[in-house]
């Protein structure tokens, strides 16, 4: 008999021996033990895998649903950043139009403050040209009013002294070329008034500085060595006196007669 015929025999008799004869049926489960795992430690083996694969599949979903959590949150996140960005573009954006909006009208400002300036200055350079035009006008005009009011009282003090007081007046115009009393040669006027043998020496001004008031006195000194004689009195008449020429006509000698101050003749 063959192996092949032998293999035949067992396949066709093995399984209704293995159900009918439990010695065989033992026989084949000692000899297939070795090779095959009893179906108990199939089985726990079987669950261990299955509590394994479901424990697995709980941490991934534990991991997922984490996962899944911390991505909302960030979502939020980016959600609640671009929210503030989109506020804070548009504060920028209302900032630069406020921005814009005020250096318009700075500008115009600018603008407004440079034309009023330029009207200003405008109107200042014509004030300016009318004050020294007045001041011109004026000083011309207190001049002339000097001039005139200086004749027009020794004009009066000559009519009075000579006509009520029988008082010679004389307005003396010398010409003094040694400059003795200008520093050059220059003309010398001086208004004399003689009574009774007395020679007083007049200056009538309608202001007088501490300079004039040392000019008059090189006037008497040039009057009295021209025409050989002493001044009784030196006598200056004026409204208006700078307080400086004061101490100068005390030490001079000069009498010094202003605003409501008498003039006696003796």
């Amino acid at each position: 008999m063959t192996e092949i015929e032998i293999k035949n025999i067992i396949q066709q008799q093995l399984p209704e021996l293995i159900a009918k004869d439990p010695t065989i049926r033992d026989f084949i489960l000692r000899t297939v033990s070795e090779y095959y795992s009893p179906k108990e430690e199939t089985d726990r083996k079987f669950d261990l895998i299955l509590a394994e694969l479901r424990h697995d599949r709980e941490e991934q979903t534990r991991k997922w649903e984490e996962q899944t959590r911390k991505w909302e949150e960030q979502s939020n996140q980016w959600e609640e950043n671009n929210r503030r960005w989109e506020e804070q573009s548009n504060q920028w954006e209302e900032n630069n139009r406020r921005w814009e909006e005020n250096n318009r009208r700075w500008e115009e400002n600018s603008q407004r403050l440079d034309k009023m300036q330029h009207q200003i200055d405008e109107t200042l350079t014509q004030i300016k040209k009318l004050d020294r035009k007045y001041d011109s006008t004026i000083g011309a005009l207190g001049s002339r009013w000097g001039l005139y009011s200086e004749a027009s009282f020794r004009n009066g003090l000559k009519a009075i002294l000579e006509e009520s007081f029988g008082v010679q007046v004389l307005n003396v115009n010398d010409f003094d070329d040694q400059g003795e009393v200008f520093g050059r040669p220059d003309q010398v006027e001086i208004d004399v008034i003689i009574k009774n043998g007395l020679l007083i020496l007049c200056e009538i001004k309608s202001n007088m500085d501490k300079a004039g008031m040392y000019i008059f006195d090189r006037k008497v000194s040039f009057y009295e060595k021209r025409h050989h004689r002493k001044a009784t009195r030196k006598m200056v008449i004026c409204p208006m006196v700078d307080d400086r020429a004061l101490p100068v006509a005390k030490n001079l000698g000069i009498e010094l007669y202003s605003y409501a101050d008498s003039v006696e003749l003796n």
